[in-house]
């Protein structure tokens, strides 16, 4: 099942796409929330929809994407989690997971503007793939850490550079603002793919091929990632691990980096998991 939310900022309604095809679910009364994930909501939806579906409107294709998920509690990233974004980044592959943080205000509809921050010089692009939570979890072990994964989706990791690596402290700064995590189109359940450690990855900017890889590179893959977390904090329902970017940042480009600037476009997309669209926005206060 491929999950969705509509409509204007503040006003997002939850939607089910089927053959591409977004159908209004409001009706079911629950948002793509904590709540919804932790008391087997998915399950529910899905029966709620066969049975309703005829009166489920149909949503204008031209109505904005909202974010996939509405308010979780966490986003949680890993860094370096790659070998050749490590290596452009002129890091050591780690040993155990780099854990960051990113503030869920910063989440955005997959299409939405990306404005870039005031005096902000280095903004940047990271394609990631996001693995959504479905129940809560603490001290998981890796054979039964998927049972707690709900489903996928894309993730656009954006990154001010001067703020994450030269003003000091840690990175959540460079990664939090506002814009900088746009989510979806869509959220599709884990049992939507067959493995989910072969999809293509991809990044553009003004159609120039970026970022491409396949998730088989990942350094820690999905289960070994929720048991390892779940070791340091509990794992609500609805919660994002955003699990790293390949190489091709702007950051690792050769001579000089590469920054977005207004005009730019960024498309990005994975296999199974859609694609998304931004344009570079200035702040304007």
């Amino acid at each position: 099942m491929k999950i969705c939310r509509f409509g204007n900022v503040g006003y997002e309604l939850p939607a089910i796409l089927v053959d591409n095809v977004r159908y209004d679910v409001s009706g079911f009364k629950q948002d793509y929330n904590e709540r919804f994930f932790a008391d087997d909501g998915i399950t529910k939806l899905q029966e709620w929809f066969k049975a309703n579906k005829s009166d489920c409107k149909i949503v204008d294709e031209k109505i904005r994407w909202a974010a996939c998920i509405d308010h979780p509690s966490k986003i949680v990233c890993i860094g370096l989690n790659y070998a050749d974004h490590a290596a452009e980044s002129n890091m050591d592959i780690p040993k155990e997971p780099i854990i960051f943080f990113k503030s869920t205000s910063s989440i955005v509809g997959p299409n939405d503007d990306l404005i870039i921050p005031k005096n902000s010089i280095k903004t940047d692009w990271e394609v990631e793939l996001a693995v959504v939570i479905g129940k809560k979890a603490s001290y998981v072990e890796e054979a039964d850490a998927m049972n707690y994964v709900a489903g996928y989706c894309l993730h656009n990791d954006y990154s001010e550079r001067a703020f994450q690596l030269e003003r000091g402290g840690q990175w959540g700064k460079g990664k939090s603002c506002d814009t900088f995590a746009p989510l979806g189109p869509w959220l599709i359940t884990k049992d939507e793919i067959a493995d989910i450690n072969k999809l293509r990855l991809w990044l553009t900017v003004n159609e120039k091929m970026m970022q491409e890889s396949n998730t088989k590179n990942l350094i820690f893959n999905i289960p070994f990632l929720v048991s390892y977390l779940s070791q340091f904090m509990t794992l609500l329902p609805s919660d994002i691990i955003s699990t790293g970017t390949p190489h091709g940042v702007g950051l690792g480009l050769k001579p000089e980096p590469v920054y977005l600037k207004p005009g730019d476009i960024v498309e990005l997309g994975i296999d199974y998991l859609g694609s998304s669209r931004q344009i570079a926005k200035e702040y304007v206060s």
